[in-house]
């Protein structure tokens, strides 16, 4: 006879009302208590849906352990990455199997014109350990490395970690010549700290109290005294970064906004200057400025959308930067330009069309693409610190072929290939097929969905098969077709993968983004839905074999979705998610608010965004009807989206009956926990959540 254990009780949160009044509107929350991280009874809530979600799910213990086990037998755990060469060194990193984190090397060139890296072996000749981020780590339950740079003679290390996962970061530097650490030490640092120019001094950025970076320091090395503020943002709504042109001409100082930006360049050949701007900030025009040398002049390369949409890149004297303007490529239709990388001898560009990513070499009347034979892939240009390399590292991968690290020659063509990311046990890429389709969205208007799955299955269309949908959809960002190790686990179990490339993201084009967001941000949600459908339609899938995930902004897609077509999915994974958009941003005293307000509008001061963004708000719009099995999954720690958000989304769909479950990282940021292991496991536990709401939790696994 055999005795089940009984299941903790599902937590009741305690109801505690508080009413929050704007544009005559007032609105009860009950669980806004949440937010206050000291008060010992949100800690104890908290720790009561872990203990419950636990506890739900451990049937599925031998899954995870299963998936995990498949992820760490496919992951070549003692690894290198591919050398890039800067000044005298080659810089690698080094992982080892049993260690959480890498060790950061170097390696002496062999002669200037040593542009070939290393053999990827176990040994690289003379190789040193920069930083090892095990021992780093060592004593801390997270750790995370948010700046690296050594000084341009090669003596000195700078490096800044966060080991709470808050997203500031202690900056020490070492001398590599001794071994030993400088007293020279920062706290509370952004990631991107640098050398100066002659490597006597560290630039470094600071934030607010709302996390918004908005000063630039320079720390002279020695110094005792109270560090120089090189600049302070004091608009709210932008942001502040720094860093050096690849010439090592400039020092440059970024300024932006998420539609506005502006660049302050420092000529390191006549400091006294000081950094004066490029263009003055116009509200709605962005770009970027890269220093090039074209025909023997120095000039900088702007990338610019001042009239241009997709952007355009024209060339200016530095000089002069506010003078004529010389159009190096105009704008074009469905060509959305979006880096331009300068160097000695070459300019790259990388771009987007046909909503792919897309990498060329301009030439004297345009630009010449680097080609893949694949109908869909991710393409984009990789490490390439030299100004003077004659070869250009490129990065390209799909959802079959593995992340492939490549070295174009840009006189004659020719590709090297350096690395390809291993994956043990046998992968056949052929053994698997990847395909476009197009759904419908309820303006007409087509989205793109890409889809890849076993190749029995792809190709024998006369039955509907599970399916994980992804989506994103803000910030202009893309997420492209890309090979991924942990997505093999479900493949293999049968289930097919498909992106929805909705809009609010950057797959299309600028349009793309500004059709999703603000005003218009409701099509990121239909769009989802519309390719939900399409793929039911067309048989791709059914409802009772459909997942959704989507993590931070994409967790207020998958939040939204629960409301407005619960029927279509038979479950939900909501990572990091946003899912209180319209409390969060009527408060401009928490982090990055108000930076936010270009992105999703100003309900504080706009009653017309006030209502749209609450028409669309998860929180606010739960409803009494049946939901789709739902796991949300947060941080303590997280400052980009606080764990209150889907504490309190949680909560509101217990309300209604629904069967959600919470868990929350007590030692992690935004990023989840850290460590691969840790990463592995946190992705198999969600990997087995989303094979049981399919059904598959036993499913044997084929290639």
């Amino acid at each position: 006879m055999t005795t089940e254990l009984a299941l903790p009780a599902v937590p009741v949160a305690e109801r505690r009302p508080r009413t929050r009044t704007h544009h005559g509107d007032a609105v009860v929350d009950e669980y806004e208590w949440f937010r206050d991280r000291d008060d010992p009874a949100v800690v104890a809530h908290l720790e009561a849906e872990n203990a419950y979600t636990d506890a739900r799910l451990a049937p599925l213990e031998p899954l995870r352990k299963a998936i995990f086990g498949e992820i760490k037998a496919r992951t070549k755990e003692t690894d290198l990455s591919v050398p890039s060469r800067e000044g005298d060194w080659w810089y690698f990193s080094r992982t080892e199997e049993g260690k959480q984190y890498a060790r950061h090397c170097r390696a002496p060139i062999a002669g200037p014109d040593d542009w070939t890296p290393p053999a990827l072996g176990d040994e690289v000749p003379g190789e040193q350990v920069l930083l090892d981020d095990d021992a780093e780590a060592a004593g801390h339950e997270f750790y995370s490395l948010g700046s690296f740079d050594v000084s341009p003679d090669g003596r000195l290390l700078l490096w800044a970690v966060d080991t709470v996962g808050d997203e500031r970061y202690v900056l020490h530097v070492k001398d590599l010549t001794t071994g030993d650490l400088l007293p020279d030490v920062v706290e509370g640092t952004m990631p991107g700290a640098l050398f100066d120019a002659d490597g006597t001094g560290v630039y470094y950025t600071t934030c607010d109290e709302a996390w918004r970076p908005d000063t630039v320091w320079r720390h002279a090395l020695g110094a005792t005294g109270e560090d120089e503020v090189v600049l302070t943002e004091a608009d709210e709504r932008y942001w502040i970064g720094v860093g050096m042109t690849r010439s090592r001409r400039y020092i440059e100082i970024g300024i932006g906004s998420k539609v506005t930006s502006e660049s302050l360049l420092l000529d390191v050949q006549h400091p006294e200057a000081g950094f004066r701007v490029v263009w003055p900030r116009v509200e709605g025009v962005e770009y970027t400025v890269e220093h090039a040398v074209l025909d023997g002049h120095d000039r900088l390369l702007i990338l610019h959308n001042d009239g241009a949409e997709d952007f355009e890149l024209v060339s200016v004297d530095p000089a002069d930067p506010t003078g004529p303007r010389d159009v190096v490529l105009p704008s074009a239709p469905g060509v959305r330009l979006e880096e331009v990388d300068a160097f000695e001898r070459f300019v790259a560009v990388s771009y987007r069309e046909g909503g792919l990513a897309r990498v060329g070499l301009l030439t004297p009347t345009g630009v010449e693409e680097v080609r893949f034979d694949e109908p869909l892939f991710t393409a984009g240009i990789g490490s390439n610190p030299e100004w003077s390399q004659p070869t250009l590292r490129l990065g390209f991968g799909s959802l079959v072929t593995p992340s492939t690290v490549l070295d174009l020659d840009t006189t004659t063509g020719e590709r090297r290939v350096l690395k390809q990311q291993p994956v043990l046990g046998g992968y056949d890429p052929t053994a698997y097929r990847q395909r476009r389709e197009w759904a419908t969205a309820e303006d007409g208007t087509l989205v793109p969905i890409s889809i890849v799955g076993r190749a029995d299955l792809v190709e024998d269309r006369s039955h509907a098969a599970p399916m994980l949908l992804y989506g994103y959809g803000s910030y202009e960002a893309s997420i492209d077709p890309s090979f991924s190790i942990g997505r093999l686990s479900l493949l293999d179990r049968g289930v097919l993968f498909a992106i929805a490339h909705v809009r609010g993201g950057g797959e299309m084009g600028r349009h793309w983004y500004e059709q999703g967001k603000t005003r218009t941000k409701r099509n990121t949600f239909t769009d989802f839905v519309a390719c939900a459908r399409h793929l039911v339609a067309t048989d791709w899938t059914s409802p009772p074999q459909l997942v959704a995930e989507g993590a931070s902004a994409g967790g207020l897609l998958m939040g939204a979705v629960a409301n407005l077509a619960p029927d279509l999915f038979a479950g939900i994974h909501a990572g990091v998610p946003f899912v209180d958009p319209l409390t969060s941003i009527l408060d401009p005293s928490l982090p990055l608010t108000v930076i936010e307000w270009d992105e999703w509008g100003d309900p504080l001061h706009d009653p017309e965004v006030y209502a749209y963004m609450k028409s669309y708000s998860p929180v606010e719009n739960v409803g009494d009807h049946p939901y789709p099995r739902i796991l949300a999954t947060t941080s303590l720690n997280d400052t980009r989206v606080l764990y209150v958000e889907p504490a309190k989304w949680v909560a509101r769909l217990r309300e209604v009956g629904a069967d959600v479950l919470l868990k929350t990282e007590m030692s992690a940021g935004h990023g989840g926990v850290s460590g691969r292991y840790a990463a592995w496991h946190e992705r198999a536990f969600e990997l087995a959540w989303i094979l049981d709401v399919l059904g598959l939790r036993d499913a044997a696994v084929t290639r």
